[in-house]
């Protein structure tokens, strides 16, 4: 009998073709929310409006996704009041404290900066799995790309002086800070996600995240206004983005092993870097932006990568809730 012929999302140019079409995406969330500032005219220093900005986003994004699931068949009542609590927990971590780090970064930063400097969260979320998961230590390959990575976002904050950093708490350290919260939440996700639909509970984290972002950014005083169709597209492709980029990478995990498929979040980086370059006409062409670059993404490759022999002890479901949506 010859064998099953592979799955569609299984084919080898098929992952790489989905794979990278993902990191795109959430690579190019950098230069739209800082593109949608201005086109919906959010000053810098107007953080309310930010957060109702971000509230409209995942909001729209989690009802996609939700009705994404009901297509595909998936129950979306929750099976009791516990649940219902733990999920909404998730949400006010994982989407509004995370966003509301992310975006007031973003707004005092550059974005080539903030995709080199979101990535830490992949190294956050390897040194949090070894003293909690037994079966997830920090071998020295690991230990190697977090060094890396971290050698990295100190290299993209080199000042112009042989001792200046470039690096500021309500810029560069709430992008970081939004990378530790996610970190973290992801893996209290993990937990959630052995017992519920990933898409579906992402579905929900995400609107009721948007939801508390937008009624924070309500009271605090903020508006979104200046509808355009320029603006008015803009949002709808970061509210698309979310919820395809989520989608695809949750059906490349269900067809493939782990490791093939994130390995590719080394080109996340990449192309936050390239994009926010192109699109914002932000300075890329310097050597300490190369070489953070360079440091992020193998070190991203280094703690992404796993043996080739399966891991018994690993559910498959881990990468789907610990993967780092959106990165932007």
């Amino acid at each position: 009998m010859s064998p099953a012929p592979a799955s569609f999302f299984a084919r080898r140019q098929v992952v790489f073709l989905l794979a990278s079409l993902c990191c795109l995406l959430w690579g190019s969330a950098y230069p739209a929310i800082k593109g949608g500032y201005a086109l919906f005219g959010i000053a810098a220093g107007d953080i309310p409006s930010k957060l109702v900005f971000a509230g409209y986003r995942f909001i729209g994004a989690g009802l996609v996704l939700l009705l994404l699931a009901a297509w595909r068949g998936k129950p979306l009542l929750l099976p009791d009041r516990r649940m219902l609590g733990q999920v909404t927990l998730l949400g006010l971590t994982q989407t509004s404290l995370q966003y509301v780090f992310f975006y007031t970064g973003l707004a005092y930063t550059t974005g080539v900066k903030s995709s080199i400097m979101n990535a830490t969260g992949t190294f956050f979320s390897v040194l949090l799995a070894h003293w909690i998961y037994h079966n997830d230590r920090l071998s020295l390959r690991k230990l190697l790309g977090c060094l890396a990575g971290f050698a990295g976002v100190m290299v993209v904050n080199v000042g112009d002086g042989p001792l200046a950093f470039d690096f500021t708490w309500l810029g560069e350290g709430a992008v970081v800070a939004a990378a530790f919260v996610l970190s973290a939440a992801s893996i209290y996700g993990k937990q959630l996600s052995q017992r519920i639909d990933a898409v579906v509970l992402t579905g929900y984290q995400l609107a009721i995240g948007g939801l508390a972002l937008l009624l924070i950014g309500l009271a605090g005083g903020g508006t979104l206004s200046g509808f355009t169709p320029a603006s008015s597209a803009l949002l709808l492709y970061l509210v698309v983005l979310s919820s395809a980029a989520f989608s695809l990478w949750t059906l490349l995990l269900q067809h493939n092993r782990v490791s093939m498929v994130t390995v590719f979040n080394f080109m996340v980086p990449v192309f936050g870097t390239l994009l926010s370059a192109l699109f914002l006409q932000e300075s890329f062409l310097q050597w300490k932006n190369g070489a953070a670059l360079v440091l992020v993404c193998l070190g991203i490759w280094a703690v992404t990568r796993e043996d080739r022999q399966p891991r018994a002890d690993r559910p498959a479901g881990h990468a789907v809730a610990t993967k780092q949506l959106p990165k932007a």
